[in-house]
């Protein structure tokens, strides 16, 4: 039988009935036999209200402290978990971070994994026990607890599986797999039965919410097998995120199509055009590490050029800040945002050998009125920006053209 790691989100996890559902769910794995690892988030809303209260003490929270803070309520939850688990007649056992022991660096906040301790792990399992790990947290070197940032327990199951050996990860969502593209937006969206890691990590990137960048970017880098599934259906296989292209099948040209709300566009206008003058403008936003993501630096035209480029939105009025700080050095002539943006992205490994995407792409928004404002292209996606009030009607018309209605 396999070794199975299984992660089950704040949402899964979110009510004492739920954890009820998420230990019989276990208890059926188990009695097939297989040797299960369980990663469990906080309870739904719990971290949100841990930092509020870190913050009503301490506007900026210290971030020691903080972790100290928000790393128990994945505390609360496996042990929850494994006393349901014990409930059912299934021997378990939980551990936190730094029981496991998860090594992280000493980033407060925003730690990242250097290694995993999995001897406890295997002695347990070899007892025939579950293991539940919370995920989000670990330890660095020094004894301090430390979190993993948003998302971060996706990245803690799917390390866990890698340091395992793991024949699969399982991460369970409120969403039965990964979808063509969000079906709030578009209802005919299609679940996909497969879809490569390459696609995984650019949707990931480009705005799906359904795995956090980190984890899809760990199990690349350790070839863990990830399945994404819904904790709230019995029944499905969900998505299987493969590494593999499936040779016997003609890979669909586009594969899904992503979009992200939260970016702002900065315009720097008028700059001398000379060498260095992109570093000289993105240095400073840099320096104030500030993500910078698609860039256009238009023809020059007697002897000055436009620069623009997107940024989160929060970090809008910052980067604008620090660019005023350097207007002058940098000679432009002004500079000014918009947040009224979004960028929307069509995905698939098909696209490689495929001619005539790109056109696909700009004549269907074209024909529905909507003006492209910046472009960015990789070996498999296009990404676009246009108006934030087109995001629906693009999402519809791109979903409609490369046929991903049809399942």
């Amino acid at each position: 039988m396999a070794l199975i790691v299984q992660k089950y989100g704040g949402t899964s996890v979110g009510t004492p009935e739920r954890i009820k559902n998420v230990a019989r769910r276990v208890a059926k794995f188990k009695a097939q036999g297989h040797d299960i690892v369980v990663v469990v988030s906080a309870m739904s809303g719990e971290t949100n209200r841990l930092i509020a209260l870190a913050k009503e003490i301490q506007a900026n929270p210290d971030p020691r402290e903080l972790d100290v803070i928000v790393s128990t309520g994945e505390q609360v939850t496996i042990g929850l978990l494994a006393m349901a688990l014990k409930e059912q007649g299934v021997d378990a056992k939980s551990y936190t971070g730094g029981q496991v022991k998860i090594l992280t660096d000493s980033t407060h906040t925003k730690a990242r994994i250097q290694s995993i301790d999995d001897e406890a792990m295997r002695a347990d399992l070899n007892a025939g026990r579950v293991v539940i790990v919370a995920g989000f947290q670990g330890v660095d070197p020094e004894g301090n607890i430390t979190t993993l940032g948003r998302g971060g327990s996706d990245t803690s199951g799917v390390a866990l599986a890698a340091a395992l050996k793991a024949d699969e990860c399982q991460i369970y969502t409120d969403v039965d797999g990964v979808y063509t593209t969000d079906p709030r937006v578009v209802p005919e969206a299609k679940k996909l039965k497969t879809i490569t890691f390459e696609e995984m990590l650019e949707m990931a990137s480009l705005g799906s919410k359904v795995l956090q960048i980190r984890s899809v970017e760990f199990a690349g880098k350790y070839n863990v097998k990830l399945r994404v599934l819904s904790s709230f259906q019995e029944e499905g296989e969900g998505t299987l995120i493969t590494f593999e292209e499936d040779p016997n099948m003609e890979k669909p040209v586009v594969s899904g199509i992503a979009f992200n709300r939260d970016e702002a566009r900065i315009n720097v206008t008028g700059v001398p055009d000379k060498p260095g003058i992109a570093y000289q403008i993105l240095g400073p936003v840099s320096d104030a590490n500030i993500d910078v993501d698609m860039i256009i630096q238009n023809v020059g035209k007697d002897g000055t050029t436009d620069f623009s480029f997107t940024v989160p939105k929060p970090d809008l009025a910052r980067t604008i800040k620090v660019l005023e700080g350097v207007q002058a050095h940098i000679g432009a002539a002004q500079i000014d945002g918009d947040d009224k943006i979004c960028k929307i992205s069509i995905v698939g490994v098909g696209m490689r050998s495929h001619v005539g995407v790109a056109a696909t792409m700009f004549r269907t928004l074209a024909e529905e009125g909507i003006n492209i404002q910046m472009i960015s292209t990789s070996e498999i996606k296009i990404s676009v920006i246009v108006d934030e009030k087109y995001l629906e009607l693009a999402v519809r018309v791109l979903h409609k053209a490369f046929g991903l209605d049809k399942g």
